[in-house]
């Protein structure tokens, strides 16, 4: 799919993706559950030496069962009917999350700014990217932030049927778990579009289903000015802002993120990532 088919199709479908998180956003069972500030379990070490230990183990642990034993993979959540559209936090808490990527010529960028404000975000990858970036996954991994599941080659779902919606996922949560060390629990579908068999076949490999709260628009490169003020007057406790690291010129959301996370910061926001309880 060329760029203007991808721009034509993400203008087709935009509109039913905020219908739907206008619809989910009343609803308190889709809310994403906040790792408390502060306390976030840090890698030990960052930097190619880190990553080093980390291909070279046997990765993150897996959860561990009631009896001590490990588990084959994640529990199965229930099946929902919308995805996650806002993590609940105290004080001024939200989520940043970055779709596509990664890619070589911006994700790194985005990971520095990150790091030099000591922020944890969310990106939801493509596998066929993740496959041929995954030393940037690994890097994600030493810096605490979570990954998430985004297809293979980021289709419309809704268009597929089960076998090729699942095939386009689990190969998606096996290069995952190969270059960050840990399958994902978290996934979003392309272009915001869901159905039954998507629920489904997410929860059947383990995931939740995230939307979004805030989309900052920035695929269609309005100018990095636009970028921020749309995530700065979107801001509020709860809402997980949209952005992207790949799928096209990234630059203007590069620039933005450096312009309104300080920003954010100095006006009493942190910035967090979900976590999942097991009950």
């Amino acid at each position: 799919m060329d760029m203007d088919q991808l721009l034509t199709r993400r203008r087709a479908l935009i509109a039913g993706a905020a219908v739907l998180g206008t619809a989910g956003a009343t609803g308190t069972a889709r809310v994403l559950t906040a790792e408390p500030a502060g306390s976030q379990v840090r890698p030990p070490a960052a930097g190619a030496q880190a990553r080093a230990a980390l291909k070279s183990s046997a990765r993150r642990p897996l959860p561990m069962a009631e009896d001590g034993r490990p588990r084959s993979g994640p529990p199965r959540p229930s099946v929902r009917r919308e995805p996650l559209l806002h993590v609940s936090g105290r004080g001024r808490t939200m989520v940043l999350t970055f779709d596509d990527g990664p890619d070589p010529r911006y994700t790194p960028s985005i990971l520095k700014t990150l790091r030099e404000y000591d922020v944890r975000a969310m990106f939801f990858v493509c596998g066929k990217m993740a496959a041929a970036g995954k030393n940037l996954l690994a890097e994600m991994a030493d810096d605490g932030h979570v990954v998430g599941n985004h297809t293979w080659t980021h289709p419309l779902l809704t268009e597929l049927r089960r076998p090729q919606i699942r095939s386009e996922i689990e190969r998606t949560c096996d290069v995952i778990e190969d270059a960050y060390g840990a399958r994902p629990l978290w996934f979003r579908a392309p272009y915001g579009a869901w159905n039954r068999a998507v629920f489904q076949i997410g929860a059947d490999l383990g995931m939740e289903p995230v939307a979004w709260t805030v989309d900052s628009l920035d695929w269609t490169t309005p100018g990095t000015g636009t970028i921020v003020r749309r995530v700065e007057h979107g801001a509020a406790p709860g809402v997980i802002v949209l952005s992207h690291d790949a799928g096209g010129n990234r630059s203007q959301t590069v620039r933005a993120l450096r312009d309104y996370l300080p920003q954010l910061l100095d006006r009493g926001y942190h910035f967090t990532v979900p976590r999942r309880r097991y009950t």
